[in-house]
């Protein structure tokens, strides 16, 4: 046997209950990796959404260690500075950074957050986060030429997948698709690698664009609309793309597909900081003329004690004596308050008076340590299948459409994993993985030391249990 070897292909939000439930039959190349191998649910982090995950999956290290809670985090403890992550946010190291150390050959496509660029031992393209192709989005830079050559335009996303524009979409989406794994098959069969990661963006920009026109128990599902096998068609279009990569590995690569977190349909928005509005909690100068972003309202600090942030979950932030610049819950209050809060979110009901059961995190209770300024709680609205929405002007605490745009889908807390080893063999359905396992056993299977930091443990054992 040869010196081992991993390709990872990342299928960011893939649905494991769509890949290895629905339509394991359509697709063959996954069927054959998950047949042959330890496969199953992937346990995502807390939150589970893509850029902490996937550096959570790389990394092995929580986003209150990584200090990463969304695409934007609190800059400080004033009220209006938020930053975006970037690659410079990771300060902790990623597979790549361990392996290009031990002399391994890394190549890297796509990955989150990966821009700017670092160095690594071997190629890097970076992930959706870049500005665009007229950035550096190659490393070394020369590369740009070799890509182009190859796909004219690279496309780190599609433009606006928030859209109406569906049959652009969908083309766009294909596009991109197609480039990135053009890329990838000539890189798999021209570099020199040890490890080699290609993460596609595509799926979640389906889910997001496409679930209702799919899912029957959504609720704005239209049975028998032009769309209704859009996702299936565009999953069956990958599996393809990765039975085109799997031709050109040899027998000592170790395969992993993986997915940073899952999709469910949403059945709709909590309006966040209305519903603080009405709970006593936010107050403000004057009513909204319409609906507006948060930024823009007219705050009265004075007498504010908490506000949220929309997007997949929400994040809720103290006004605290002391810490924030008008602060007014004092630090002896501080739990009560929380707690109080706590209690008050998990009776929120849907437009019809249900219940959808609200949770609320503290950070503290989830993570082992934390970094830079994390939200007071991490709250997830109906288990995810309503979505925070942080604007204001509503006039209810429901509403059905997306601020940023049209949307059918919010992230779902489990993923998929399928582990493919050289002479390897089915195993059953695993229970117990989580996101944390990859980085450990990636590690393990070449043969490199495991840093004590790592929280997870080879995916292997996980899933023997």
């Amino acid at each position: 046997m040869g010196t081992p070897k991993v390709l990872i292909i990342g299928l960011d939000c893939a649905e494991p209950s769509l890949v290895f439930d629905q339509w394991r039959s359509e697709l063959p190349n996954l069927a054959s990796l998950a047949g042959g191998g330890h496969w199953g649910e992937l346990e995502s982090c807390m939150p589970a959404i893509t850029v902490p995950a996937w550096m959570t999956m790389m990394t092995s290290r929580q986003p209150g260690e990584l200090g990463i809670y969304g695409f934007r985090n609190r800059a400080d403890y004033s009220y209006d500075k938020m930053a975006m992550v970037t690659s410079r946010t990771v300060v902790h190291d990623t597979v790549w950074d361990i392996l290009s150390r031990q002399g391994k050959q890394c190549v890297v496509i796509g990955v989150p957050p990966t821009y700017p660029l670092k160095p690594v031992n071997g190629a890097m393209i970076s992930c959706f986060l870049t500005p665009s192709a007229k950035s550096q989005f190659t490393y070394p830079d020369e590369l740009r030429g070799e890509v182009e050559a190859l796909v004219g335009e690279y496309m780190v996303d599609v433009s606006n997948f928030r859209t109406d524009d569906k049959d652009w979409l969908l083309a766009q989406i294909y596009q991109m698709t197609e480039k990135r794994f053009k890329v990838g098959n000539a890189w798999i069969r021209s570099k020199p690698w040890d490890f080699f990661m290609l993460m596609e963006i595509g799926v979640d920009r389906i889910h997001h664009a496409f679930w209702k026109y799919m899912d029957p128990l959504h609720p704005k599902h239209v049975p028998g609309n032009k769309y209704i096998n859009a996702i299936r068609d565009y999953y069956k279009f990958v599996d393809a793309q990765i039975g085109e990569m799997l031709k050109a590995i040899d027998g000592d690569t170790s395969v992993f597909i993986v997915s940073d977190h899952g999709a469910k349909r949403m059945d709709g928005g909590i309006v966040f900081n209305e519903w603080l509005r009405r709970e006593g909690y936010l107050v403000l100068k004057e009513e909204p003329q319409g609906i507006i972003p948060f930024g823009k309202a007219q705050v009265d600090w004075s007498k504010t004690k908490a506000w949220g942030e929309g997007g997949y979950y929400g994040r809720l932030f103290m006004n605290v004596e002391g810490r924030e610049p008008q602060g007014i819950v004092p630090a002896a209050q501080y739990e009560a308050t929380r707690d109080e809060l706590i209690a008050k979110l998990s009776t929120i009901a849907d437009d019809k008076g249900r219940n959808i059961g609200t949770q609320a995190y503290k950070p503290e209770a989830v993570y082992r340590s934390i970094r830079n300024v994390p939200p007071d709680l991490i709250v997830y609205f109906g288990d995810l299948y309503w979505r925070s929405i942080g604007s204001l002007g509503y006039n209810s605490i429901h509403t059905f459409d997306n601020d940023s745009g049209p949307d059918d889908a919010n992230h779902a807390q489990y993923g998929m994993f399928i582990l493919r080893e050289p002479n390897g063999s089915g195993r059953p359905r695993a229970k117990g993985a989580r996101i944390y396992d990859i980085a450990p056993t990636v590690l393990n299977i070449m043969g490199v030391p495991v840093p004590a930091e790592m929280t997870g443990r080879d995916i292997r054992l996980a899933a023997s249990r």
